[in-house]
């Protein structure tokens, strides 16, 4: 099954709602990254609420990033997605190891830790929005449920999951996020959390065999569920040697002619998927000219 996104309402417009699966998106950023188990459960989980809330977004050229700074050994997250269904994200140490947790399952608040979670949209005003909250319990959709309930005041519900095979690949991954209208009826509200209840885990459903939309149907089915579109969902990374070129550029005279001077090519990670780009010492030169210019 190719990675997409649901947008659906309920409860006559009473309950907004997304759903997705992100097994070839959280693998793809495995694969890149070569990610341990818990970080790709801790990573997939980002991506996959990325992912959805860029599809939130109404603009082009909007931008949303989740960035988690946080005091565990997988030493933060960063993820950016925009409106069309691309995401891109990295782990602080992609490395981590750390034991299970008491439930015999991989420990990703145990990796997270305690810190903050920040959310921002960039949505082409002056001033990007910014809201941050601390971090409930480092399980990443209880931390972003919380963060939409204080930081945006929409009561939501929200579930991420990552399910890994034996051999470290994905095997599962996907996730929902249910809002709440501000003019949601008690009666609703009631109903929508008596479900929630039920749900044993994303995990569970997508091993079932449910699609995304059979998510919300479980979820939302006696609701008066209308679906509204679907969007497919990749793992991209926007990154060229061009857009390289102009941060290498960005470091200043000093440093390139220091870099010239060494009379060795560099080599220029890209964080968000790990390629490498290299500049011999001929290019160096140029973008030194580039910098004079400038």
């Amino acid at each position: 099954m190719k990675d997409y996104i649901v947008r659906a309402m309920a409860a006559e417009g009473q309950i907004r709602a997304f759903a997705a699966t992100t097994r070839e998106l959280v693998e793809a950023a495995r694969s890149a990254h070569n990610t341990s188990p818990v970080a790709t459960a801790a990573l997939g989980r980002l991506l996959t609420a990325g992912v959805m809330m860029g599809s939130m977004m109404k603009g082009d050229e909007d931008l949303l990033t989740l960035q988690i700074r946080a005091d565990g050994p997988l030493e933060g997250l960063l993820v950016t997605a925009d409106s069309h269904g691309n995401v891109k994200g990295y782990a602080g140490n992609p490395d981590v190891v750390i034991p299970a947790n008491s439930r015999g399952k991989l420990d990703v608040a145990g990796a997270v830790g305690s810190g903050f979670l920040t959310v921002i949209k960039d949505m082409g005003l002056k001033e990007p929005y910014s809201g941050q909250t601390m971090l409930q319990t480092g399980e990443i959709a209880e931390d972003l449920t919380y963060y939409f309930a204080t930081s945006e005041q929409v009561p939501s519900a929200v579930g991420l999951g990552v399910l890994m095979n034996r051999e470290n690949t994905v095997r599962q991954a996907g996730g929902f996020i249910l809002q709440l209208m501000p003019f949601a009826s008690e009666e609703v509200i009631a109903s929508l959390e008596k479900k929630i209840a039920e749900v044993t885990s994303v995990t569970d459903m997508l091993e079932a065999g449910c699609s995304p939309e059979n998510i919300l149907e479980q979820l939302l089915g006696d609701l008066g569920l209308e679906l509204t579109d679907t969007m497919p969902a990749q793992f991209h990374c926007n990154c060229s040697k061009e857009r390289v070129a102009k941060a290498v550029v960005s470091v200043g005279k000093k440093e390139l002619q220091s870099m010239i001077d060494e009379g060795k090519p560099i080599e220029v990670n890209c964080h968000f998927c790990n390629k490498n780009y290299s500049f011999s010492v001929e290019e160096l030169k140029d973008l030194y000219k580039r910098a004079s210019r400038a």
